[in-house]
Parts: structure tokens; sequence; C-alpha cells
């Protein structure tokens, strides 16, 4: 059967002493356009937290109600982000561990283990990457909340800037009206061009 969202990694690491057990995870590595978000949340496990799962199972509701809980009630949490310009200098991989690693540093309270979403941060503390994390463990599932209801809550702001685009609602992933959008306006500076459907648009715009 397959494993549900629990706290037995938590509960595990704090068997062996450590107390400050923060979740990583990222939102939009997927996307064509805007920033890749990450979050840390270390979770107070004496304030539980009903139906946290990953970020994508749930509905936009469930997504916004459960983000304002684990902001009142985590014993730490961070969200930080990576460029478009970044993405494109360094990779998405890349530019997702930097977002999770300024995530992490920005925490209030330092953490002394991380559960990563099937990655590693760049930092010099005991960590475990967990496959499919942000289904299996409570803390990578309320950072996967956080960064995605976070990034959501940025393209909104980007679809009152760039109104055409529709971001608000497609949230800069490869939809057919984003695609569209891009074929009829063109990329924006906050385009991802090392990803190909934007530079591809990109140099058809140029030689046009």
């Amino acid at each position: 059967m397959p494993q549900r969202c629990s706290n037995r990694y938590e509960r595990n690491l704090r068997a062996q002493g450590f107390l400050a057990i923060a979740g990583v995870d990222e939102a939009g590595r997927g996307c064509l356009f805007g920033p890749v978000y990450a979050a840390a949340c270390i979770l107070d496990l004496a304030k539980p937290l009903r139906g946290l799962d990953d970020s994508k199972k749930l509905d936009v509701p469930a997504r916004e109600r459960l983000q304002q809980w684990i902001e009142e009630r985590a014993t730490a949490w961070a969200v930080a982000s990576a460029s478009a310009a970044e993405i494109d200098a360094i990779n998405i991989l890349q530019a997702s561990r930097l977002a999770m690693r300024r995530a992490v540093q920005s925490l209030p309270r330092p953490a002394d283990y991380l559960l990563v979403d099937a990655t590693s941060v760049d930092l010099p503390i005991p960590q475990q990457g967990i496959i499919h994390g942000d289904a299996l463990s409570r803390s990578i599932a309320a950072a996967s909340i956080l960064a995605k209801t976070h990034r959501d809550r940025r393209m909104r702001e980007y679809d009152e800037q760039y109104p055409g685009y529709g971001f608000a609602r497609h949230k800069g992933y490869g939809s057919p009206e984003h695609l569209a959008a891009l074929d009829r306006l063109g990329p924006l500076p906050e385009h991802r061009f090392c990803y190909a459907p934007v530079r591809e648009r990109a140099q058809r715009t140029l030689f046009s």
C-alpha cells in the first residue's frame, strides 16, 4: 500500500536528538515564466495541522487555508526564490537548490536537520532527500504549500503587471493560453529563455 503523509520521519529524527527539523520544497520548477520559489518549515508537533499533503493534491481554498494555519502554528518558516535570470544562468535544478538554500538560511530559528523533497541543499546541515517527500513527510508538505501559495500570489501580481498573458490562471506553466500569448505578444524579461518554448519564440521574434 502507498504510504501516507505523516510525521514518522520527524519522530524518528527527534528520537535521535534533532529538535529543529525543517521540511524543504520548491514550486514552479516546470514553469516557463517567473522565479522558482522554495520554502523551509519547522513544524511544531504539539500543534498538529489536519489535511497536510502534497500541494499539488490540494485545491486552491485548501492550500490557502493551510498556508494560514502553517504560518500561524509553525515553529519557524521562510520563503525565498531564484529569479528567471538566475535560472537561465545556472539551470533550473541549481536555481531550485539556490532558492531552497536561501529559504533555509532565512529561517528565524536555525534548523538542525533538513528533510528535502528529492534533492539536497548546499548547506553543512544534516539532511535527507526523500523521493515524493511532499506526499510522505508533513514538514515537506507544509513547505510545498508555502512555496506554492507564495508563488501563486506573485503570479497574480504579474498578471496585473502584464495583462494579456493570463498568469493568474496558468501560473506561468506552458498551457495553450500561455503559448498563444507568447506567440501573440512575445516573451517578457521574466520569461525563462533557457526553456525551449520561450527560446524558440524569442528567436522567431528576433528574426521576423
